[in-house]
């Protein structure tokens, strides 16, 4: 397929998104998780209707330890009571390591022992593998679950990332219990490409845009996996249904979201951890708007344009009620 496609044939107006979002792992003044913030947040983004995503990059996936990991899991299952969630599989590693599948299975395990379903985070011994090789590393983690998700993910975010060829893509979308992904490469070009194969090989297959730069790509048939959705899971939500409905309230829903998504996600992209425990905390959903020590911060200047966000943001859902 070449690069040629027109997104007009995409539109998919009156479809019902599936939103899936990234929890914010929420930190206290003295730099400990802030578990009742994590789990008041973890509760609001389920009653907002949205599948919450645990142990994500938004949940310092890369920074925390197996014992964090751990205590997610089990707060996430037990307020799930049964709903779906996802959890991300991350294996650390450094270029020019050895693929190591064992550490996957092992994560993989962890989530399904907690009843979630793991989505593949991507690591050096996994991304530098030869395709055809790492098709089968995928094929061969697969058979170690009952379904799961994966992710591309492009360096701004990670260096351990990388943004697949759409051959690879497709072998990957194919391995049946593969039933969505994640692809963040910042992109439409790439993303609207994966939309028209996905509807041409496997319509059931979710393409899940964690794209914080477009997030109108759920017009065009993507569903979401976002980071910028744990700013405000109800927001997120009722955008959705203006969508589902027809609901022309949904441009002006998605243009002030996309604002916030443009500011906070600015470089370094990672930074927009910090920014959601700001606006999180401008909404009075945290103590404190801490980051993990180790993950980049904003400077204090923005905190002024969080505030003016966060009045239209509330305005515009009042004014929706």
């Amino acid at each position: 397929m070449t690069a040629a496609i027109d997104p007009n044939l995409l539109l998919t107006p009156r479809r019902k998104i599936t939103g899936i979002s990234a929890i914010l792992l929420p930190y206290a003044e003295d730099d400990d998780v802030d578990w009742s913030g994590f789990t008041n947040h973890l509760r609001r983004t389920f009653d907002a209707g949205l599948i919450p995503a645990v142990n994500m990059d938004t949940g310092y996936a890369n920074l925390i330890d197996d014992s964090t990991r751990e205590e997610v899991l089990r707060r996430t299952c037990e307020m799930a009571e049964g709903r779906q969630y996802v959890a991300g599989v991350f294996v650390g590693d450094s270029s020019g390591a050895a693929f190591d599948a064992d550490s996957y299975r092992n994560g993989i395990d962890q989530i399904q022992r907690h009843s979630g379903t793991p989505v593949f985070f991507q690591s050096f011994g996994l991304i530098e593998l030869p395709d055809e090789d790492l098709v089968d590393a995928y094929r061969k983690l697969s058979r170690a679950c009952d379904s799961f998700l994966f992710f591309e993910l492009g360096t701004m975010f990670a260096p351990f990332g990388r943004i697949y060829s759409l051959d690879v893509y497709e072998q990957l979308m194919q391995i049946p219990n593969a039933i969505g992904a994640k692809h963040s490469s910042l992109r439409r070009l790439p993303e609207w490409q994966r939309l028209e194969l996905r509807n041409r090989i496997r319509p059931d297959f979710k393409v899940f845009t964690g794209n914080d730069l477009a997030i109108d790509m759920v017009m065009y048939g993507s569903d979401y996996l976002l980071g910028l959705s744990t700013f405000a899971p109800d927001a997120f939500a009722r955008r959705d249904a203006m969508w589902e409905s027809g609901d022309p309230g949904f441009y002006e829903m998605n243009d002030l979201l996309q604002y916030l998504g443009a500011f906070a996600f600015r470089d370094p992209a990672p930074a927009y951890k910090h920014s959601a425990a700001t606006f999180l905390k401008l909404r009075g959903m945290l103590a404190s708007n801490r980051a993990h020590p180790d993950s980049p911060h904003r400077g204090q200047s923005d905190v002024a344009v969080l505030e003016l966000i966060e009045r239209d943001l509330r305005k515009l859902l009042e004014a929706s009620d």
